[in-house]
């Protein structure tokens, strides 16, 4: 709204103080309110990425890219994706969707990468989707899934550039890199890189002693059963010599009886 307009609305209104102080408010209250519209729309709009759970340094993830439309006269036909060329991917594994043609360009690497005890010479550089039967119109959205890995360890996010294309030939470049302290007008999509999370069994407390207890536990059954093995064993050696010798005196008996009566 410019200048000149606010001052003819000004001119068709009463000339009172109040009626004069009302309505700055008001047109002040709806400049505002504009301006909040139209800046939420702008931000709420562009491409972005999100992973499917979460995107650790190191590890395998699988992302969205989320594409809305943001014009009201024109629907998006094809989206470009750059991968980071100084963080290269060993993999990326575009997910086919309904209705789009998705092609993949790859780059070579001035330094192989190794995964899996092979070299890579060569990662992909680009993922287009192109649309053939589908579209995004507006008022809609569309995700666009791929899986990606290795991410790299030593940074905390990944930039990819993208471009949209609209059937009536419109490109909108989202390649803007974020910076810090400023909000750029057609931002990049972002992944953020979360740090690894150790195994659970083995940094779950008080699993170490529970696995010495078990182990002391089965030692001390262990010797238990041996020492009622031994003990068994003992007694019945006993109460063997104890049969032997009673059958020695029974046998030395006899013998004497007999001489008793040959005489």
């Amino acid at each position: 709204m410019s200048a000149s307009n606010i001052t003819n609305i000004f001119r068709t209104f009463p000339t009172s103080r109040f009626s004069r102080n009302a309505l700055r408010v008001t047109v002040a209250t709806g400049v505002a309110a504009s301006a909040v519209l139209l800046v939420s729309g702008t931000a709420a709009a562009h491409v972005s990425v999100q992973p499917q759970g979460q995107a650790t340094k190191g590890g395998y993830a699988t992302v969205n890219f989320r594409v809305p439309n943001e014009r009201d006269d024109a629907s998006t036909v094809k989206l470009e994706i750059s991968l980071p060329s100084e963080h290269p991917l060993t993999s990326a594994l575009p997910q086919p969707v309904p209705g789009w043609k998705v092609s993949v360009a790859k780059a070579k690497l001035d330094k192989p990468l190794e995964s899996h005890g092979k070299k890579i010479t060569e990662v992909v550089s680009k993922i287009t989707w192109t649309a053939e039967s589908a579209k995004v119109a507006p008022g809609q959205f569309q995700q666009f899934p791929v899986a990606l890995g290795r991410l790299p360890e030593d940074v905390d996010q990944l930039v990819f550039k993208a471009l949209q294309t609209y059937d009536n030939k419109e490109i909108v470049r989202w390649i803007e890199a974020p910076e810090e302290g400023k909000e750029p007008e057609l931002p990049a999509p972002v992944l953020a890189l979360s740090e690894p999370v150790e195994d659970d069994h083995a940094t779950q407390p008080g699993a170490g002693a529970t696995a010495t207890a078990d182990a002391k536990n089965a030692g001390q059954e262990k010797e238990t059963a041996s020492a009622s093995d031994d003990s068994s064993d003992s007694t019945a050696r006993v109460l063997g010599g104890i049969g032997i010798l009673v059958g020695a005196v029974g046998v030395a008996f006899g013998v004497l009886a007999g001489r008793r009566r040959a005489s």
